[in-house]
């Protein structure tokens, strides 16, 4: 849903290339992110998949059956629309244009008084007071955007978005799973 309603003017985070969006039926100055709008449609439709599969195993007594074959018609195209899907918010991705002076508007300007209040917790002082502190502030015109003094030190923060932890996991799962044994398999099934 980002991809939707950050581009907007209300937001203006990011902006799309004209040749990657529409413009609105009623509305001149807005654009459309089409190709968005369709892979959240492409993505929903996939998660029914799962429902379908069940219903293709519904009332089927213990053993195989042929009825197990019609899953392949589901199965198979499914991944490849996944594929499709991520191929294109890739391609979407490294043509968003980034509106990098946006924190300048004064629509943004006490987007970090929470980032204040955690400074300010970090450094001893009760929350109470510090929620206090920050409102005054903000009351009496007093409160500071300066944002370069900012550090995003909490897990999942920019400054610490716990990457090379995701990066390790990531390969404790691949070190630990059988790709042999699985290309193994699926060969034996693609040849019978």
């Amino acid at each position: 849903h980002g991809c939707y309603f950050i581009p907007g003017q209300n937001f203006g985070f990011f902006r799309l290339p004209d040749e990657l969006s529409t413009g609105s039926s009623i509305m001149p100055h807005k654009k459309n992110p089409d190709v968005f709008e369709l892979i959240r449609a492409r993505c929903n439709r996939l998660q029914a998949l799962a429902y379908e599969i069940t219903l293709m195993q519904n009332n089927l007594p213990a053993g195989y059956h042929r009825d197990m074959q019609i899953i392949k018609e589901h199965f198979f195209p499914a991944f490849e629309e996944l594929n499709r899907c991520l191929e294109m918010a890739a391609f979407m991705l490294e043509n968003i244009q980034i509106n990098e002076h946006i924190l300048k508007d004064e629509k943004y300007r006490y987007l970090f008084s929470v980032e204040e209040v955690n400074r300010l917790v970090s450094q001893g002082m009760p929350f109470r007071e510090a929620y206090r502190l920050v409102g005054q502030q903000i009351a009496e015109g007093r409160f500071s955007t300066d944002i370069p003094r900012l550090h995003h030190t909490h897990e999942g923060s920019l400054g610490n978005l716990g990457n090379d932890r995701i990066q390790a996991r990531m390969q404790e799962i691949i070190a630990g799973f059988q790709f042999e044994q699985v290309e193994k398999a699926l060969t034996g099934l693609l040849e019978n």
